[in-house]
């Protein structure tokens, strides 16, 4: 659940710099009032959070696919 969780934030997290590099658009700041405010701030902190958690999804050991289904 905390994997499936911190990748969709990361996603968005990385759409959100898509924007930046592309057409220099930060979505966050603009809804939540500038790159300074609170609210954007606990949010870019929770994206890098995520990310960073993300991190050990690649550390993880992989059960085979036939291996991972219930009842079996």
């Amino acid at each position: 659940m905390l994997d499936n969780t911190s990748l969709v934030i990361t996603i968005i997290g990385a759409i959100n710099w898509l924007l930046v590099g592309l057409f220099q658009f930060d979505l966050v700041a603009y809804i939540f009032g500038g790159q300074a405010s609170t609210v954007s701030r606990v949010i870019y902190t929770i994206v890098g959070i995520a990310g960073l958690w993300c991190i050990s999804i690649l550390f993880k050991e992989k059960l085979p696919a036939h291996s991972a289904r219930k009842g079996e």
